[in-house]
């Protein structure tokens, strides 16, 4: 389990109990949506607003604790910082799973960015289809 008071402070943010109770819910589901992580939350912070959440939430993303995944035609979902990898986005439920980088695609991005005389500090790779549940519900 994170220690997320330890992850806010050295990200220069308190560690209050909202941030604390989104960070932990994100981490128990892997990525979610704002609406998501606020129905949550609400269940053990009722007096917490939608606003709120959206606020840490956006404090957070600017200060490297979360990253935003975007889906096409759908609200983003946000996920805890960690290493690179490359997300696999279904565009009929949303659902956000991650998969390692492959050697082949690293070798890739060394090859364009040194191509490019390019710095690359991170990146964040979003492949966009559909899932296998979906693709069976389609086909059913």
């Amino acid at each position: 389990m994170t220690d997320y008071a330890t992850l806010l402070k050295e990200s220069g943010l308190k560690a209050t109990f909202q941030r604390m109770h989104i960070l932990e819910n994100i981490e128990h589901y892997g990525h979610m949506a704002i609406e998501s992580i606020y129905e949550e939350v609400a269940k053990t912070h009722p007096s917490l607003s939608l606003a709120t959440v959206y606020k840490n939430i956006i404090l957070m993303v600017d200060n490297g604790v979360l990253a935003e995944v975007p889906i096409e035609g759908k609200k983003s979902k946000y996920e805890l910082v960690k290493s690179d990898h490359i997300h696999l986005v279904c565009t009929e439920c949303g659902e956000v799973e991650d998969r390692p980088h492959n050697e082949n695609a690293d070798a890739l991005f060394i090859s364009m960015t040194k191509e490019e005389n390019f710095s690359l500090s991170k990146q964040q790779i979003n492949l966009y289809g559909v899932c296998v549940h979906c693709k069976e519900a389609i086909a059913s």
